[in-house]
């Protein structure tokens, strides 16, 4: 999967940070969710208007950022 069919970045929105596209929700909120210990399905519930496939670009896109930061 490539993150980046869900995934962007726009400097007018959440000051830049990464976001599911067409929404204000961070990658950042949906990975510190996740460590705090939220499923993929609580999160697909508390975010009905997301799908599985964006909260796997987001694993990927963290993925992507840890192996470019080694």
């Amino acid at each position: 999967m490539l993150y980046t069919t869900h995934i962007t970045r726009n400097p007018d929105i959440m000051g830049g940070k990464p976001i599911i596209k067409g929404t204000r929700i961070t990658v950042e909120l949906l990975l510190r969710k996740m460590a705090e210990g939220a499923t993929l399905q609580d999160l697909l519930r508390g975010y009905p208007h997301l799908s599985i496939e964006q909260l796997y670009a987001v694993l990927e896109y963290a993925a992507v950022v840890v192996d470019k930061a080694e």
